[in-house]
């Protein structure tokens, strides 16, 4: 049974030393065994308890302030994963990502190691402002070149003039036409509407008695549609109601023209051209 003095001690019996001589002699067998956390001064037991600060191994006990550390380690261990996965996901992409260069990126590449000076003429800004200069050159010389009406030539030496005088990029059409001719008072009248839609293409007409055409021309050849360009004829249309017909329109003549590649499809043509003949014939 534990004695009062066990109960005060608070330990075991097989703690308790006595000091007669039989407990001496097992105590002696047993003092190897004596556990590091029990020391005995003079003949009272003494129980001194270990220092928690020379304790440094682990422990599954841990307090809360124990408890608050391993969690921050925890965070911080999952932080440095997260952060080196991620990493490695970046380098996975730039790995597997395709290169989209053009040959036109090459060529610039290439131009900026041999030829900096010239690379750097050829940046945006300058081809922006050799794109607004040109496009100024040309509406100045599309403004002489405007024409928007059909000219009427009186005498022969104004029909040379209208052809071998004229600018040698500007298309010259010239109707040679009879006053009592089916289809050449058709032929004037689409040719009027013609001049509006294209002022960049010389429309004239002339007499064929003031050309100088004999007397059968006349009456089976009209209307004909005579095509100059740098004085030279790229287009000779005889009869040309044997193509269109008595009675046509000026859609039917812009659809013969076309196909014969006298006139340019406006469907082929740039809008930003389309604006500016549009600016030039409203100005006129």
């Amino acid at each position: 049974m534990s004695t009062l003095e066990d109960k005060i001690l608070g330990e075991k019996l097989h703690y308790y030393c006595s000091s007669s001589s039989e407990d001496e002699g097992n105590d002696s067998g047993d003092s190897d065994k004596e556990s590091d956390d029990v020391k005995y001064t003079n003949d009272t037991a003494q129980y001194i308890a270990p220092s928690y600060l020379e304790w440094h191994g682990t422990s599954s006990n841990t307090g809360p302030k124990g408890v608050i550390k391993d969690w921050q380690r925890y965070k911080q261990l999952e932080a440095e994963k997260q952060e080196s996965q991620e990493k490695e996901r970046l380098q996975l992409i730039n790995k597997l990502s395709l290169t989209c260069r053009s040959a036109l990126d090459e060529e610039k590449e290439k131009l900026n190691e041999t030829d900096p000076e010239l690379a750097n003429l050829l940046t945006d800004e300058f081809l922006l402002e050799y794109q607004k200069q040109r496009m100024k050159e040309m509406l100045a010389k599309t403004e002489k070149l405007c024409f928007g009406r059909v000219i009427d030539l009186e005498n022969t030496d104004q029909f040379l003039q209208a052809i071998d005088g004229e600018d040698k990029s500007v298309i010259v059409i010239v109707h040679i036409y009879e006053d009592n001719v089916s289809g050449c008072e058709a032929m004037n009248g689409c040719l009027i509407s013609l001049a509006e839609e294209y002022p960049y293409i010389k429309f004239c007409k002339i007499l064929g008695s003031i050309a100088g055409l004999s007397k059968q021309f006349k009456k089976f050849g009209v209307p004909t549609l005579l095509v100059y360009k740098n004085g030279q004829v790229i287009g000779n249309f005889i009869h040309v109601t044997d193509h269109l017909g008595i009675d046509f329109y000026s859609s039917d003549v812009e659809a013969f023209l076309i196909e014969h590649g006298i006139l340019a499809d406006k469907n082929c043509i740039p809008l930003i051209v389309l604006k500016n003949e549009n600016r030039t014939s409203d100005s006129e």
